[in-house]
């Protein structure tokens, strides 16, 4: 890499959060012990000392630098209902039309976003904030399943500990893999998780008092390895298979086989976390049948297959 190409801008504002900076910064900010060649210059650039988290920061240089370096890293933003710093959105801007290759680091896509660097594009977040990066940017392809995306001179990553699979797969592309899993090694994580953040969602059902779906969602979750219908879960509820659907649909915002369906997978998800029991045994108890179906659902809504995703928590 050339000493231009090695040029790294942590990008820091009033209301960032310290993981994601941190972190970007450990990985950038240190090099490993066997490299053969030069690592990366970073510099932290903000306009004043900012509060990040319960931390006071004090920046190397302004935020005009981030049009000068190769790579422009954008932390996360605590408060995503808030527009995002416009001199921040700006120095982003103008960096990316300068060619810097930028990066944002969980919510840090917002400030992408609203630089109109995302128009057109595919992208992602932390899935919590996904639906919301949708409706204030129609223009942007929310793939909200995804670990990470990258698009050339343009990469998001999802939340919390998806920023470190961005920065490795960052060091993967510039020094190859040899050297991103030296750095994986050092900071004790694996240098690849393969699926994507599906596999970390839990599903919440609706708790409130009167809510026609209150009694019946923990007796389903209490049957989840006996065979359930629509009808029987209709008949449990005292209502029609239509009006379940409705209820659901408003409660859940999908369809009540469809939410049935997620909670067998997060039930075999906590199965296979916890115990060592067999992938068939697992599928029973889910009520899920044969290990086959559960592969064949597991993999198309988690990413990965049952033994990869026991593999990564069990590890």
């Amino acid at each position: 890499m050339s000493s231009v190409s090695r040029s790294v801008a942590v990008a820091a504002s009033d209301g960032m959060l310290h993981f994601e900076l941190a972190l970007a910064y450990e990985v950038f900010g240190s090099a490993p012990a066997t490299l053969p060649g030069p690592w990366y210059d970073v510099r932290v650039c903000g306009t004043h000392a900012v509060r990040v988290g319960r931390f006071l920061l004090e920046p190397d240089c302004g935020l005009d630098r981030l049009a000068h370096a190769d790579t422009v890293i954008v932390p996360a933003l605590a408060d995503v209902d808030e527009d995002p710093p416009a001199d921040l959105v700006e120095a982003v801007r103008a960096a990316h039309e300068s060619g810097a290759r930028v990066v944002s680091l969980c919510t840090g896509v917002f400030v992408l976003a609203a630089a109109g660097l995302l128009d057109g594009l595919r992208a992602t977040t932390h899935w919590a904030h996904t639906e919301e990066l949708a409706a204030r940017h129609p223009r942007v392809k929310v793939d909200p399943d995804v670990l990470y995306v990258d698009n050339g001179s343009v990469l998001t990553s999802a939340g919390k500990a998806a920023a470190m699979d961005l920065c490795l797969h960052l060091v993967r592309r510039d020094h190859g893999s040899a050297i991103a899993n030296v750095v994986a090694r050092r900071l004790v994580v694996p240098p690849h998780r393969a699926g994507g953040q599906a596999q970390f969602v839990t599903t919440p059902v609706p708790a409130q008092d009167g809510h026609p779906l209150t009694e019946l969602l923990p007796w389903v979750m209490r049957r989840l390895d006996q065979p359930l219908t629509v009808e029987d879960l209709a008949r449990q509820a005292n209502m029609s298979s239509r009006h379940l659907t409705r209820h659901f649909r408003s409660a859940t915002g999908t369809t009540p086989l469809q939410w049935l369906l997620t909670q067998r997978i997060r039930r075999a998800q906590e199965l296979l976390e916890s115990t060592d029991d067999s992938v068939d045994a697992i599928a029973s108890a889910a009520g899920m049948g044969t290990a086959t179906t559960l592969r064949r659902h597991f993999h198309r809504t988690i990413g990965v297959p049952p033994d990869t995703y026991r593999r990564t928590f069990r590890a």
